[in-house]
């Protein structure tokens, strides 16, 4: 089928559901999926959106330069003028500097990548940076094992696409290196295997990053995104169906859930996120199975979990990690002024 025609079939299907009935008790309504082979994306809608114009994304930031980031080794060139002295580091592993220069607050999502500096990295963590931020500390964890070297001062985000969420559950749930070490390792074999041609252009590198930009790998990452690839198009249909956020499935099973305050957030996500999937579909054995409306509602329903950890930045930002029965959810609140909302929420099954 082609791109075109995917788009129309879904179109159609979208034209054909309103929000109307009983709005489910999470506040929001999985609506007809989208799927291509052994992956099946659910948009997800919301009676309501909050206004999140304010925020700034790391793709914007890095592009316009206000957002500097990175290695801790090198922090002086980013320190804002003021009275206060940053301590000095050399570069680690798991920590990357970051400054915010805008006048708008920074939303920094776990799974997205920067590339550059010593190795490349993924931000392990939802959080917010306000707006003229000094020095930030950020946790990370590196997806490039085999280099030390320093190819840039600065880090430039991989804006086409997120880690994929085998690689983000290590990160935001197991927090640890060597988990999220094997799991890139898994994937980026998959991805070389699913793309003929691919080993002998990457030349054995070790780069989560490289290999996912790879052009082989691209194609059969873009050819199973392709139904949900015409952002234009799509796009306009989830606006007009308040779409706010996304449950995908691979192989039948449901492995993540992302939601956000507004569709306008979900609208400059949707790219990256639709190809980390797509990504993710790689590592599945052939196969069509796709779940039900109803168990993706019954999924994105059951966030209470039994037990709940949370970090507070005090006038920033509250970061809530609930444990449930086969699954987390990851919730970042916002508490800067005039908001008090969830600006993301991340389910990852288990």
């Amino acid at each position: 089928m082609s791109r075109k025609i995917a788009v129309f079939v879904f179109v159609l299907a979208m034209a054909a559901v309103c929000l109307g009935g009983e709005v489910a008790r999470s506040g929001y309504k999985v609506l007809p999926p989208i799927s291509r082979g052994s992956l099946t994306i659910f948009p997800v809608a919301a009676a309501g959106a909050h206004d999140t114009s304010e925020f700034l994304t790391l793709d914007e930031g890095l592009r316009s330069g206000e957002v500097m980031v990175t290695e801790a080794g090198r922090i002086p060139p980013l320190v804002r003028r003021g009275p206060r002295p940053i301590p000095q580091a050399g570069g680690q592993v798991n920590r990357l500097v970051l400054v915010n220069n805008s006048h708008r607050p920074l939303l920094l999502l776990a799974g997205e990548i920067v590339t550059g500096g010593k190795q490349d990295r993924v931000i392990g963590k939802d959080r917010i940076v306000p707006a003229h931020s000094d020095a930030v500390d950020l946790s990370v964890f590196c997806i490039e094992p085999g280099r030390w070297t320093e190819t840039s001062a600065h880090f430039k985000s991989m804006g086409a696409q997120m880690a994929q969420p085998s690689v983000r559950r290590k990160a935001m749930a197991d927090k640890d290196q060597q988990a999220v070490w094997d799991s890139a390792r898994a994937s980026q074999e998959a991805a070389v295997a699913a793309a003929p041609g691919a080993a002998g252009a990457l030349g054995g590198t070790s780069s989560y990053a490289t290999v996912m930009d790879n052009a082989a790998v691209q194609k059969q990452v873009d050819r199973i995104a392709a139904p949900a690839g015409d952002y234009q198009s799509l796009i306009r249909e989830l606006r007009a169906r308040r779409a706010v956020g996304v449950v995908a499935a691979v192989n039948g099973e449901i492995v993540w859930a992302d939601i956000f305050a507004s569709g306008s957030l979900l609208e400059k996500y949707w790219p990256k996120l639709v190809r980390s999937y797509a990504a993710e579909a790689l590592l599945a054995h052939a196969g069509r199975r796709s779940p039900s409306v109803a168990a993706a509602q019954d999924f994105l329903d059951d966030m209470d979990g039994r037990r709940q950890v949370s970090e507070v930045e005090p006038g920033v930002y509250r970061h809530t990690e609930i444990t449930g029965d086969g699954y987390k959810v990851f919730e970042l609140t916002s508490l800067l002024p005039k908001t008090g909302f969830d600006v993301h929420i991340a389910k990852a099954a288990e």
